[in-house]
């Protein structure tokens, strides 16, 4: 079986870099991403995807990377469920970076290390399952 995602896009707002209670680093940022046709006005439209990264990707990803900048990030599409304040079930679908690679050159006024590609390491990925607000304290309900 596969489950591999390439992504191109531009952010749609600054990355959130956040920490879960075990301390490890988890960066959430959309991506818009482009349709290749247009619509019935003659409008390009786009889709606007939720990435996840963790550890040192997600840290560098936060660091280097604003609203508007273009990336591709390489990684998988997963799926999971919370029960919110309110007591209802939310469904999120999101895509884990492997990967996020920045394709332009920072602003003259900012820093970045554009260019670089960020990889996350196998053995250190973790399972979107322990982000902070959504699953905290889940960690004992995971099945692996």
């Amino acid at each position: 079986m596969v489950n591999h995602v390439v992504l191109v896009g531009r952010l749609t707002r600054d990355p959130e870099l956040q920490y879960t209670a075990s301390g490890t680093a988890v960066t959430v940022f959309t991506v818009a991403v482009d349709r290749p046709f247009k619509n019935a006005r003659g409008e390009r439209e786009a889709d606007f995807i939720r990435v996840v990264a963790w550890r040192k990707l997600g840290e560098v990803v936060a660091e280097y990377v604003q609203k508007g900048r273009l990336v591709a990030v390489e990684g998988s599409l997963r799926t999971r469920s919370f029960e919110n304040n309110e007591g209802r079930r939310v469904y999120v679908t999101e895509v884990v970076a492997d990967s996020v690679v920045f394709l332009e050159r920072p602003p003259k006024n900012g820093g970045g290390k554009a260019g670089k590609a960020a990889k996350a390491d196998e053995k250190t990925k973790e399972e979107p399952a322990e982000l902070v607000d959504a699953f905290a304290g889940a960690e004992e309900d995971l099945p692996f």
